[in-house]
Formats: structure tokens, sequence, C-alpha cells
């Protein structure tokens, strides 16, 4: 009985063994969830990081308008307002951009060029209650820096401004 004992636990040993040797691995479900979650994830990545830079483009470019409305501030008041003292760049040390006439200063970096930024000043202009046109109600030493936004997918976006 002992002899029968012996062979049959060497008999589930061997099944065992075959058992275990067939369990190693994964199976192709759960590769392909593995192989799913990842494509989602990189789906989230490749959708975001464009928003991201283009608000990160946007910005630069709203600093760089800010900077040159604070530019024209600091002429006008030393040049007692008088506005065609400061029609360039250079009378404003060309705080931003490239180019000397103020209807070129060049916004932006590389990726996107925005050529058509201006300084307006009529006599009496502000820029309108959301902040995207000039529009009049100003006093006499009122001006405003309008510029553009880039828009989804590089495109023209929204025209902003901003009144000093």
């Amino acid at each position: 009985m002992s002899n029968n004992n012996k062979v049959s636990q060497g008999g589930s040993n061997t099944m065992y063994k075959n058992l275990k040797s067939k369990n190693q691995g994964f199976t192709i479900i759960e590769v392909l969830i593995v192989l799913a979650i990842a494509g989602l994830i990189m789906l989230i990545v490749f959708l975001a990081v464009p928003a991201l830079q283009r608000n990160s483009r946007n910005n630069a470019r709203t600093q760089s308008a800010s900077k040159v409305a604070a530019a024209m501030t600091d002429c006008l008041s030393n040049r007692n307002y008088v506005f065609t003292s400061c029609a360039s760049a250079a009378a404003l040390n060309n705080p931003v951009g490239t180019g000397d006439a103020l209807s070129t200063v060049s916004f932006g970096g590389a990726a996107y060029s925005q050529t058509d930024a201006r300084i307006v000043n009529s006599g009496s202009v502000v820029c309108n209650t959301d902040g995207s046109a000039p529009t009049a109600g100003g006093g006499p030493r009122s001006f405003v820096v309008t510029f553009q936004l880039e828009g989804a997918g590089g495109g023209a976006g929204l025209n902003r401004c901003i009144g000093a």
C-alpha cells in the first residue's frame, strides 16, 4: 500500500508541475488591456500638449503687449503726451519685437508670429468692455495696444486690446 501512495504522490507532483508551467506569462486579454490603457494615456498627452503650448504663447503675447503699453505710457509721460514723439519703437527703447514702426511690432515666438499689433490713438480711444477691440470714449491722452491671440489649430484667434 505504501508503494501505491508513492506512485500516486509522484503522479500528482508531475501533474502539478505541468499545470504550474502552463500558468507562466500573461494572457492575450491582459496584454490588450495594458495596451489599450497605454494608448489612452498617449492620446490624452497628444491632445493636451498643443493646447498648453498655445496658451503659453498667448500668455507671452499678452505680456509683450503689456510691456509695449507700459513703454508707451513712460514715453508719453516724459514727452508731455505728444504722441508723435513716441511714434517709433526706438522712442520706446524697443521693449519687445522687431522693426521700428509701432505698427510692425512683432509678438510671439518663431512658431506663430503676430505682425499686426498696433498702438492706436485717435484722441479718445479705450478698449471695449470685453477687451476685444478699441472703441471711442477715452480722453485726449488715452491709447490702446491691439493684438491677436493664436486660435485653436494655429489659426487666427481672439483680437485683444490693452488700454492705458
